[in-house]
């Protein structure tokens, strides 16, 4: 069990995921700092850059963190420098780590974001941990490419790595899928330009990631471990529209754009939460209508 007066050290603090997951822990009573690039820092904040390691290493003392969750990276799959992917994703988490285990204490809990886009266009109605990756894009291979350099750190760091499907929720950037659908409707929009509409992808609610990701930051039994962050539930983008177009009951015409449909489209990317489940003890749920509720009333 966690000390609720713990430092927790949570790297892309104001990304999406970050400020949801740093309120939460804060709300539980955990002294959080939140890792940035940016200037200039806040209270709880600690200023470096992940590619600049001496710096890195200089917040990471300052920080002094009993735990950790490692979520800054590029985390969109189209970002179109491919260099910077790897830089950030596989050096930028190398430095974190180097940092954290040159630490005179040693940290209780390092969470690793991976993505479960690294198990590509995996075959069966459910994926499980014991699928073998196949990537099919940069962004999915740096995330594999930054497991395995974690794994020379296994002897020094307690190191979970978590395997997130997909989720969205308020806040969460318009270039993503989910808000642009969400925006177009709230704009009222009489079409869309949309990619694969067949696609069927999980869509959780980062609330309900945030948790998990406390949860598994205080369980013992998930150190060591790779671990599906997911429901189960896949919900096809076509569905998505019908649901948005049930709650604001208004209608809009899906233009099918070539140029938007991917050639490694993964086709279906639905997780096995039985791990998940053992280890935390059931996965927190919210209706998806709720999370579509409450991303069309924010402004």
């Amino acid at each position: 069990m966690a000390s609720r007066s713990e430092r927790v050290l949570v790297t892309g603090s104001r990304g999406f995921t970050g400020r949801h997951l740093c309120a939460r822990l804060r709300g539980y009573g955990y002294h959080v700092i939140g890792l940035t690039d940016a200037l200039p820092a806040g209270r709880d904040e600690v200023h470096a850059n992940l590619l600049d390691a001496d710096a890195t290493a200089q917040a990471v003392r300052i920080a002094s963190p009993d735990r950790v969750v490692h979520l800054a990276g590029v985390s969109f799959v189209a970002h179109e420098n491919v260099e910077e992917i790897y830089r950030t994703n596989l050096l930028g988490s190398l430095a974190l780590l180097q940092a954290l285990a040159a630490l005179p204490e040693r940290v209780r809990c390092v969470v690793l974001a991976s993505t479960a886009n690294v198990y590509g266009n995996a075959q069966g109605e459910s994926i499980d941990e014991a699928v073998p990756p196949c990537p099919v894009s940069h962004y999915a291979a740096s995330k594999l490419a930054m497991e395995h350099m974690s794994a020379t750190f296994r002897d020094v760091l307690p190191i979970v790595i978590v395997r997130p499907f997909n989720y969205t929720g308020p806040g969460q950037p318009g270039h993503f899928l989910v808000p642009k659908i969400v925006t177009h409707f709230r704009q009222h929009a009489s079409k869309i330009e949309l990619g694969n509409i067949d696609v069927v992808r999980e869509f959780m609610d980062v609330r309900v990631v945030a948790e998990i990701y406390h949860r598994l930051l205080e369980c013992p039994g998930a150190i060591g471990e790779t671990v599906n962050i997911c429901s189960g539930r896949g919900i096809a983008l076509r569905e998505v529209v019908a649901m948005l177009e049930e709650a604001t009951g208004r209608n809009i015409e899906i233009v099918v754009n070539p140029q938007l449909v991917r050639a490694s489209e993964i086709h279906r990317l639905v997780g096995c939460p039985r791990k998940l489940e053992g280890l935390i003890g059931g996965v927190p749920d919210l209706p998806f209508t709720t999370t579509l509720r409450d991303m069309l009333e924010q402004r």
